[in-house]
């Protein structure tokens, strides 16, 4: 199993026919993903060509040519998708996720960044009283390894695996990725770090902790909210799978906004010590590097076989 995409889903991308969006459906496409159309009114009824690579390296190509429709409808009417992938500019974003459920796709990952507070606002609300869940905006998407790709996370830096991961980090998901890259994941998530994103730390480890296929979940937070520590206290009361953290920031200067829009500490809420210190009270081992969290993985995994005799 995965969480959320796994080899049936069927994808669409608005914005395909852009730069960034050119580039990631043919990295798409080489992960095995199911990428049914685009999306562009002014180029709908052609046809995009991809020299699409036969290995994750990059060597050889199979040609490809994936569909343009008017809308996001009319793509779902024709192939079934049942999940977009969003690239458009910032100043586009919000209209076409709207569109995407007014549609009623299952789920739209907006890669966007730059996306303003208050789009964000409205159209979480609008996908959500519509069915439609959300991830991101200013994510690199997910992936279930071995299975499909949607958005910009290297597919060949992992494998398939008995592993979950939720991450407001790209750049964290993807080193996590590599480092425990010999026991594999089931899915990568990355949520983003804006202040306002859809799917949050507690819905993925609510998915997780209900998928047969994910023995642990690592969780990559980061200073700025509170959402560690809400996630921290989700996990108390309704994980039972083992979960090991790590929180980016502890170098971060005091009273100094880095990174994420939503990387804001004030005062002392929000600082990667507080997040760390609920972390561990709630039972969650808390690496002080990726390497370490790595290490701590392994420790656990190794601990929950020999408790079961595996």
């Amino acid at each position: 199993m995965a969480v959320f995409l796994s080899k049936e889903s069927k994808v669409l991308v608005q914005g395909m026919t852009g730069g960034e969006g050119m580039k990631h459906t043919r990295r798409m496409l080489a992960a095995g993903t199911d990428v049914v159309g685009g999306v562009n009114p002014r180029k709908a009824g052609r046809g995009v060509d991809f020299d699409v690579p036969r290995s994750l390296d990059g060597r050889g190509g199979t040609p490809v040519t994936v569909p343009v429709f008017g809308s996001v409808r009319e793509g779902m009417a024709a192939t079934g998708a049942d999940v977009t992938v969003v690239f458009v500019p910032p100043a586009f974003a919000k209209a076409a996720v709207l569109e995407a459920a007014d549609a009623g796709i299952a789920l739209a990952v907006v890669i966007t960044e730059g996306i303003p507070v208050h789009d964000a606002v409205a159209f979480h609300a609008y996908a959500a009283a519509r069915g439609t869940r959300v991830i991101g905006p200013n994510c690199p998407g997910l992936i279930s390894p071995g299975q499909s790709n949607a958005g910009i996370i290297p597919a060949d830096i992992t494998k398939p695996g008995r592993i979950g991961l939720v991450s407001k980090s790209g750049t964290l998901t993807y080193q996590l990725m590599y480092e425990l890259r010999d026991i594999g994941f089931s899915t990568c998530v990355g949520i983003g770090g804006d202040p306002v994103v859809g799917t949050t730390h507690i819905d993925c480890l609510a998915a997780f902790q209900d998928d047969p296929d994910t023995d642990l979940v690592v969780l990559i937070g980061e200073i700025g909210g509170d959402a560690e520590e809400r996630a921290a206290a989700y996990i108390r009361d309704h994980v039972t799978k083992p979960v090991v953290g790590y929180i980016a920031g502890f170098t971060a200067p005091e009273g100094r906004t880095m990174g994420h829009a939503g990387a804001i500490v004030s005062g002392s809420s929000g600082t990667a010590r507080a997040k760390k210190a609920a972390l561990e009270a709630a039972g969650i081992p808390v690496g002080g590097t990726p390497t370490e969290t790595a290490r701590l993985v392994l420790a656990r995994l190794e601990a929950e076989r020999v408790a079961t005799g595996g």
